[in-house]
This record gives structure tokens, sequence and C-alpha cells, in this order.
């Protein structure tokens, strides 16, 4: 013999409907609106090679951008893969056709070898994420 029990969380739960304008959001990240205003980050380059390096050195290099497309840009964050590697970026927004720096900075103390480090750009472009790459040969 067998019972079958079913448990419910929360019985009395509302529920609340979503409204059809937010699902057809034309700036949300998955399905969006190819004729919308957006804005797009352009790199010059996406990867930079600092080559070999001396360990404990601590180097930046600046990733130029441009807001090439129709509305302005905001950067709201950037994260690293790893704690030896930071990156700064313009807080202010970027007009269409604006241009400005993201600087990535890494310290090689503790680290020996071929080095790969990337830098996610969290930003309201389309696509939303951008990946910077830096290298590096640490104690050649």
């Amino acid at each position: 013999m067998s019972a079958l029990a079913l448990a419910s969380c929360g019985g009395n739960a509302k529920h609340e409907e979503v409204g059809v304008d937010l699902i057809n959001n034309p700036k949300s990240a998955e399905g969006y609106d190819k004729d919308a205003k957006m804005p797009v980050i352009t790199f010059d380059q996406d990867l930079h090679d600092f080559g070999r390096l001396s360990a404990g050195e601590n180097i930046s290099y600046s990733f130029h951008f441009r807001n090439t497309g129709a509305a302005d840009l905001i950067i709201s964050g950037c994260s690293a893969t790893c704690g030896c590697t930071v990156a700064s970026f313009p807080k202010e927004r970027i007009a269409p056709g604006g241009e400005g720096y993201i600087t990535v900075s890494f310290n090689s103390s503790g680290k020996s070898g071929h080095q790969y480090q990337e830098v996610t750009v969290i930003s309201n472009a389309q696509p939303a994420r951008s990946k910077l790459k830096i290298t590096a040969q640490v104690g050649y």
C-alpha cells in the first residue's frame, strides 16, 4: 500500500498579474525590438597583451570605446575574474557618438607564467554584457 501526500506552500498566496507592457518591453535583454533606440558599446579592441612582466608589477591599460547606438549609454559596473584585476569606468551617461575609456589594472604579485583575465562590462547596451581580456607572461 502506498500513500501520497501533497503539500502546498502559501495556500493563501495572492498572484499578481504581470502587465503586457513589461513582457513586451522593446528594451528588454531577450527578444528586443531591433528598431528600438538602444545604446551600443563598441570597443576599438577587446584584448590587450601586456607582454612579459616581473612578478609584483602593477600595470594598467585603458580600453577605448564609443557609443555607436542611438540612446545614452550607462555603464553600471565591471567585474573581474580575479581579485588581481580591477576596472574603473565612467559613471556619467555617454551620449550617442560619445566615447570613453575603461581602465583595467592588473597586479602580478604572486602570479607566474601565462596569465589570462577577463573583465565583464555591464551596461544598458545591447548586448548588456561585454568582455574585455588581458594577458601577460609573469616571471620571465
